[in-house]
């Protein structure tokens, strides 16, 4: 199976790329939505991030969000705990989910991909940009956050030059229908290169 990674900064838009992939018959894992659900569901994970933040991590059986990025924005040190007791378990679970899918390739969708070496694990990587200014734009409208938490994010996350240089496509998404016409094309691309393997 033809694993393809996409991935992009904070607030470029994955989703909605993710979304058009989607529509054109791909499978899509996104594993920020996979590796919530694991949080709040495997009673490993939830027992090894009760050790590392203390009883406040869940509250009623569900993971304390607010408390937990609180914690990690004061201090980056547990954010690598964190990923190293989650990233584990999701790969598993991706595998698992890539033997159940009938298509030409899959996607992932990862936000870190690159900077938790995951780009290793896919045969092509499509990174999505945008502007700076447009992101966090998107994002103060999105979420109940500040414009200092997000430059935070964006200061932990490599820059969109540096994944471009490792990336074999990329999708610049600031107008839906432009978008849309980058992801038909990338997916026409990637459709040949599958048939080119096969023989």
């Amino acid at each position: 199976m033809i694993i393809v990674g996409l991935t992009g900064g904070i607030g470029s838009g994955k989703t909605t790329v993710a979304k058009q992939f989607s529509a054109l018959g791909i499978p899509v894992y996104i594993a920020d939505e996979e590796a919530k659900l694991l949080m709040n569901r495997s009673k490993i994970i939830k027992r090894k991030l009760t050790k590392l933040f203390g009883d406040d991590a869940y509250t009623s059986g569900k993971l304390n969000k607010p408390y937990i990025a609180n914690i990690i924005f004061n201090d980056k040190s547990y954010l690598h705990q964190l990923n190293a007791i989650v990233h584990p378990k999701v790969a598993r679970h991706f595998e698992k989910w890539v033997l159940k899918q009938k298509a030409p390739y899959v996607i992932k969708e990862v936000a870190i991909l690159f900077e938790n070496g995951g780009d290793k694990l896919c045969d092509f990587v499509i990174t999505v940009t945008a502007p700076k200014k447009t992101r966090i734009q998107r994002l103060l409208k999105r979420d109940n956050t500040s414009a200092e938490k997000i430059e935070a994010i964006m200061k932990n996350q490599w820059t969109d030059d540096e994944k471009i240089k490792r990336s074999q496509f990329v999708i610049e998404n600031i107008e839906l229908e432009y978008t849309k016409k980058q992801v038909l094309k990338i997916h026409n691309e990637i459709l040949k290169k599958v048939k080119k393997r096969q023989f």
